[in-house]
């Protein structure tokens, strides 16, 4: 079966070699935000031959192509994840690194409120939330 990335590359006409489809596999599989480490821990478990430039290469492609998002969640290590056209937000747990995707209906019309506000109309945004767990001892 073909998956979701492999397809928004063929429809942008680029060249899929074997190891760019288990690349594009693995992050398609991905229900977090992997770094290029933890893709190319995956992609040997498919294909051992993949190498961790390939994969830095290909990550790279696939984010120029607009069909991967970059996020640095404060931790040094870019994560990816699909591009949607479905917006969310992210919370982040700095003990755990866990990351939350989230969508807020009032902090969307805030944020467009705000821009409003200033004259502005919003076309953009990134909202990252960074939070420890309410019985640490850093909070």
């Amino acid at each position: 079966m073909i998956s979701r990335i492999e397809k928004l590359c063929g429809e942008r006409r680029m060249k899929m070699t074997a190891q760019r489809r288990v690349i594009a596999r693995v992050l398609s599989d991905s229900d977090d935000h992997p770094d290029v480490e933890e893709v190319h821990k995956r992609a040997i478990e498919i294909d051992s031959s993949v190498s961790v430039a390939t994969v830095y290469r290909t990550v790279r492609l696939f984010e120029e192509a607009g069909i991967l998002e970059k996020h640095d969640f404060g931790d040094g290590r870019s994560r990816y994840e699909e591009a949607s056209d479905d917006h969310h937000d992210h919370l982040i747990n700095v003990k755990t690194r866990e990351v939350i995707e989230f969508t807020n209906d009032e902090i969307e019309a805030l944020q467009r409120s705000i821009a409003e506000k200033h004259g502005l109309r919003l076309v953009d945004h990134r909202l990252e939330l960074y939070g420890v767990p309410i019985d640490s001892d850093d909070g």
